[in-house]
């Protein structure tokens, strides 16, 4: 994954103490490199090495935009200069980091250094006017565990915008007839949120699998070493050949396409012609970052890589079908797929089975994934309008399932499940081990996309954003 880059531009007005400003303007600098924060800075703009006037933002945006920052931190450091901050942050369309150190106790002579707190407030409604979306850490000490938690966010709230936006979906073959639930607008994605994708037919995978087997028998390999290294197999050799070459085959196809995720029609003209299921292979492409899922589920790859944007790439996504109720707990709810969770989400070595309940072919993976607390995210939409729902659940115990899968208690099943059937989403969600709600929903404001909860936590994830 890319790593996050912002620009840093603190800013003073020269009503207050500019040695104040570039004192803590300094400070700020030091902390964020002891956050290992990788950042821009205007020390070379002006004297000061501030924002506070027209000349230095027309200096400070170009120099940004050479950069390709994914962010902007605005420290204001004194009061500050609230329409040079607006003008940056307008002509940047990123997102916004605002925030001030607390201001000092007054002197004995009752004189203040910087009123910083009344500049944040003067900032704050100015970038309003300017319809710029803006994230904001509590005016608080440069020390404090809410400032460092408040840029870490920032920087994982960047990643899923940047991701979002620069979004291509490799579609292999069309969605399956029966699956009407998954259809999407291509039009409307690419025209509210840059998300195009790439559809090829399921024959060029075939022809791509064929050229492989030939010319890169090494890289094969590797993927069936892998498999006896890291799994039970029970498949025939040549099937754990075509499940390699079917991996490498798609892994190609999406950087030809400069795709970085993928869906597939995975049955049952993919089984017709090279007699496996897919699912093995897309579980490896998951592993290595590159959300692939079935029944060419566009807005289910999306879910994946913001989830997986959102926890900065620490743990690997699953994708799973919500499929049915726990036997015995009345908040308990199955999370299963016939093998598209990431490796590393196993609680177990995996197994390569000879075959699914569901289809009588190999390709197929079994295994429970690991009980942890789980963020599930769902991202979809229809007459025009898109949301992203999210809430998160607790690994439990229950029934042996054969394929991927996992059980999860929520707070209150029966308001998901509502969601889900009222929608507009559907039974396919995208879950992670890490609690990334506040970081999914603060990432909304900047992306377009309607928050939604299956839980009532809104006010949960303000207080949360407020460092309370």
């Amino acid at each position: 994954m890319d790593k996050v880059k912002i620009g840093f531009a603190p800013t003073r007005r020269n009503l207050f103490s500019a040695d104040a400003a570039i004192e803590y303007a300094n400070l700020t600098r030091a902390k964020l490199n002891d956050l290992e924060i990788d950042y821009v800075d205007i020390l070379d703009i002006n004297q000061d090495g501030l924002l506070y006037d027209d000349e230095g933002v027309e200096k400070i945006a170009e120099k940004f935009k050479a950069a390709k920052i994914d962010g902007l931190f605005l420290a204001n450091v004194n009061f500050g200069t609230e329409y040079a901050c607006a003008r940056l942050a307008k002509k940047l369309e990123i997102p916004v980091l605002l925030w001030g150190p607390k201001d000092e106790t007054p002197a004995e002579d009752g004189s203040r250094l910087r009123d910083t707190q009344c500049g944040l407030f003067a900032i704050g409604k100015v970038l309003r006017r300017f319809k710029v979306p803006f994230t904001y850490i509590k005016n608080s000490d440069i020390d404090t565990p809410e400032f460092e938690r408040g840029v870490t966010d920032f920087i994982r709230v960047c990643n899923v915008v940047k991701t979002f936006k620069n979004t291509r979906v490799l579609q292999v073959g069309p969605r399956p007839f029966d699956f009407w639930s998954v259809m999407c607008n291509e039009g409307e994605l690419l025209e509210k949120f840059n998300i195009s994708l790439s559809p090829i037919p399921i024959k060029e995978v075939i022809q791509e699998i064929q050229r492989v087997k030939l010319e890169e028998k090494v890289e094969v390999e590797k993927v069936i070493n892998f498999f006896n290294e890291n799994t039970v197999v029970q498949i025939k050799e040549h099937e754990l050949t075509m499940v390699a070459a079917l991996k490498v085959a798609l892994k190609n196809l999406c950087h030809h396409y400069g795709c970085n995720s993928g869906v597939i029609q995975c049955w049952t003209a993919l089984q017709d012609e090279i007699g496996i299921l897919p699912y093995a292979s897309l579980s490896l492409l998951q592993e290595e970052g590159i959300p692939f899922v079935c029944e060419t589920d566009i807005h289910g790859a999306i879910s994946e890589l913001l989830i997986e944007a959102a926890s900065l790439g620490e743990h690997r996504a699953i994708f799973a079908d919500v499929n049915c109720r726990h036997p015995e707990n009345e908040n308990g709810e199955l999370l299963q797929h016939l093998g598209v969770f990431a490796y590393s989400t196993a609680e177990e070595t995996p197994v390569l089975p000879p075959r699914h309940f569901v289809f009588d072919y190999p390709g197929s993976v079994a295994f429970r994934a690991i009980q942890d607390e789980y963020t599930l995210c769902r991202f979809d939409g229809d007459n025009g309008e898109y949301s992203l729902l999210m809430g998160t659940g607790q690994g439990i115990d229950g029934p042996y399932n054969q394929g991927t899968y996992l059980y999860l208690e929520f707070e209150n099943l029966n308001r998901l499940e509502f969601k889900l059937v009222y929608g507009p989403y559907i039974h396919h969600v995208a879950a992670v081990r890490k609690n990334v709600v506040p970081i999914l929903y603060e990432a909304c404001k900047y992306i377009g996309v309607t928050p939604d909860f299956y839980d009532p936590i809104e006010e949960d994830v303000n207080a949360y954003l407020r460092g309370e």
